[in-house]
């Protein structure tokens, strides 16, 4: 059903209904090339090989890392990503690494940090649930309104404004929840 209502609301880069902001969807394409190349006997398997090259290289080098490192690794799986998803999609990884990184480094201070460590994976996965809840209702917006963008209150002229006013208040809304979460931890501990 989720996937009907994307579908309809926006529908999907290749596919026969989608509009100027269909949703991408790489992983669907990749498979649709591979299907593709070896049904009609133009895959190029040269770089099928290339590609498992690389992910054997990827697994030895995160294993001597793991074992002769006690911090670092290379997961393979973030490579495969950052190889064929587009960087608007996979940007967000890393920022969200060292933003747990930040997190982790003050948790240790705090008076509980295995709470202060649970705090931070509850807030990120808030907003990452809270972030794919509001896509599907806005889907549904969409959907049912037969508006690209039913929800817009301002024109077009404030496009250029608007990202950089919404990562502010996103920034401060989450500063102040983050604030108020912490001083309720310190309350619990």
């Amino acid at each position: 059903p989720v996937l009907n209502l994307m579908s309809n609301a926006f529908g999907f880069q290749g596919a026969a209904n989608a509009g100027p902001n269909a949703l991408a969807a790489p992983q669907a394409s990749l498979i649709t090339d591979l299907i593709t190349g070896v049904f009609g006997g133009d895959l190029n398997w040269k770089l099928l090989g290339i590609g498992a090259l690389i992910g054997v290289g990827v697994i030895i080098i995160d294993e001597v890392l793991k074992k002769t490192t006690k911090r670092c690794s290379l997961p393979g799986l973030a490579v495969g990503m950052g190889m064929y998803l587009p960087m608007a999609i996979t940007i967000m990884i890393p920022i969200g690494a060292l933003l747990g990184a930040i997190h982790d480094r003050w948790a240790l201070t705090a008076k509980n940090p295995e709470s202060a460590k649970r705090l931070g994976t509850l807030v990120a996965t808030g907003l990452i649930v809270g972030e794919s809840l509001w896509g599907v209702v806005y889907a549904g917006i969409v959907g049912f309104s037969g508006n690209d963008s039913p929800l817009a209150l301002v024109p077009d002229s404030f496009a250029g404004a608007a990202p950089w006013i919404g990562a502010i208040v996103f920034t401060a809304i989450v500063a102040l929840l983050y604030r108020r979460a912490r001083k309720d931890a310190q309350t619990v501990a």
